[in-house]
């Protein structure tokens, strides 16, 4: 893959904890490392088919000129979150450098690093509450809305008895393939979001409910800690997981068991 970078972009702005670092202007500089498969633009000797760094430039002295932040790692971040936005690169990553840094010690500057990456994620979603048709297809549109996601393809529903013995009616289950830069954590977060607008109860392990999201694949990442299990735990031997995955993404390649999904 190809990457266009930029390197010591120097902006004046207001970004830090203390009052006068909001009030009065300091250097702030950037390098930009972007993704971007420019192979066409190259072969075609075209700017409109390659990315414009004079006005990406731009778009980071904007974002910076016209925000005020106490850390530069919320500056980084967001900087990096809007070139995603604004801009079809596969990944990016973004130093902020801040020379002039209140701290009582010889330095050349105090700097923060961040990278994000469009990633491939399989979910799965199932409801048996309710209306269940209504409960799923809410829950992609608000996964739709989101800025940083992009929905790619979706699986028919599917009718499937409950599982774990302690929900009683059937369930409609269905898969969606994203594409995002959030972190697992922050997807988490927003789906815990989609099924709390969809009133989930979780009182009840294995109960009945009006909708569940869960993350199956993350990319090739493996995950085990008290928050998150990537890929999801025991998804191998669920049919009502297997099922419309591979519809959607019959070549995925499970990290952990190295087949594609629709090998098992």
């Amino acid at each position: 893959m190809s990457s266009i970078n930029i390197h010591n972009l120097k902006v004046a702005a207001c970004h830090g904890v203390l009052e006068e670092e909001k009030i009065n202007r300091q250097p702030f500089c950037f390098d930009v490392s972007m993704q971007y498969d420019f192979a066409k633009a190259a072969k075609a000797d075209d700017l409109n088919l390659t990315l414009n760094y004079d006005e990406i430039m731009h778009a980071i002295s904007d974002f910076c000129k016209d925000n005020t932040f106490d850390l530069i790692e919320t500056l980084c971040q967001r900087t990096a979150t809007m070139l995603m936005r604004k801009y079809p690169i596969d990944s990016v990553t973004v130093t902020v450098k801040k020379p002039q840094a209140p701290v009582s010690l010889p330095f050349d500057n105090v700097s923060v690093t961040t990278a994000l990456t469009r990633t491939t994620v399989l979910i799965s979603l199932g409801s048996n509450m309710g209306d269940r048709q209504t409960y799923l297809d809410n829950a992609i549109q608000r996964l739709q809305d989101n800025e940083d996601i992009s929905v790619q393809k979706i699986s028919a529903p599917f009718e499937n008895p409950p599982y774990g013995g302690v929900a009683q009616s059937q369930f409609i289950n269905m898969a969606v393939k994203i594409s995002t830069y959030l972190s697992p954590y922050e997807l988490l977060d927003y789906l815990h979001l989609i099924e709390s607008e969809a009133q989930r109860d979780r009182s009840v392990r294995w109960g009945d409910r009006t909708l569940d999201m869960d993350i199956v694949f993350y990319g090739d990442r493996v995950i085990d800690d008290d928050v998150l299990t990537i890929p999801h735990a025991d998804y191998i031997n669920r049919d009502f997981v297997l099922k419309p995955l591979k519809e959607i993404a019959p070549n995925f390649v499970c990290p952990l068991y190295k087949k594609r999904i629709k090998e098992l």
